[in-house]
């Protein structure tokens, strides 16, 4: 009777196994990146004073919310030369945060803008503006995100509240974020962009006629006019972008 003598083979791993990123994770930036790129079927993560999260699935509401805010913004960059509109990008802010806000308007450098593209193509430093569609005030948009908007120099802050039916617009004043009121008809109006009027209680209740019929006004003032001109000269100069959205 023959014998056989069975061997087995195994090959070393020489590349180590990335752990997956999980909601609640303690990390720095650059391994945060790390875990994220390893996982492509991820589309939104973010890390917030250097903890990770990981948003539930968009529900309805919100994404109706956020099409019409990308269309407010979409019309007003259309308008305005020079000034990028990104959809969920990310954002490198410090060594802790590194977000996606669900909209934000940004100038290049060139024309006194505080960001920046990097090689890799992602915003490096604060946009002139962000916006967020949260649930309500419990939301870590009222809370976590705001306070490290505010510690970067983000502007003009933006939260739209879902559930509450409430718009917060924040300016950034010596360092502190002041809460912006609506002026006659209701209408807000940002400081940054000049032109860029909101009718917050249109936006809120889905008539987005009334509230580009309201951002129109904006674009047709003399604030705005005068803006386009001071800002036509280095936008020319300046690498043509345009709306950009995460890609993984």
């Amino acid at each position: 009777m023959t014998m056989y003598k069975q061997t087995f083979t195994y090959a070393p791993v020489d590349r180590p196994i990335i752990p997956p990123l999980e909601s609640g994770d303690r990390l720095i930036r650059a391994e945060f990146e790390r875990r994220y790129q390893a996982m492509p079927h991820v589309k939104k993560a973010e890390l917030i004073e250097g903890v990770v999260y990981m948003p539930s699935p968009v529900r309805a509401s919100h994404g109706q919310l956020h099409g019409q805010v990308m269309t407010w913004l979409g019309t007003y960059c259309a308008a305005t030369p020079g000034v990028e509109l990104h959809d969920n990008a990310t954002v490198r802010l410090d060594v802790d945060n590194e977000v996606q806000p669900d909209a934000l308007l940004r100038l290049d450098t060139t024309l006194g803008g505080r960001s920046q593209i990097s090689p890799d193509d992602h915003i490096e430093g604060p946009p002139e503006l962000i916006v967020e569609i949260a649930g309500s005030s419990a939301s870590y948009d009222m809370h976590d995100k705001f306070h490290v908007y505010r510690r970067n120099g983000v502007q003009e802050y933006v939260v739209c509240r879902v559930y509450d039916r409430f718009l917060d617009w924040f300016r950034l004043q010596e360092g502190t974020y002041i809460s912006v009121p609506s002026g006659e008809a209701g209408v807000v109006q940002s400081q940054v962009f000049p032109g860029l009027h909101l009718a917050a209680a249109a936006l809120l209740k889905g008539d987005l006629a009334g509230v580009l019929a309201v951002l129109q006004k904006g674009l047709a003032s003399p604030a705005h006019q005068a803006y386009v001109e001071s800002i036509a000269g280095p936008a020319k100069t300046a690498t043509p972008k345009n709306v950009k959205k995460r890609q993984r």
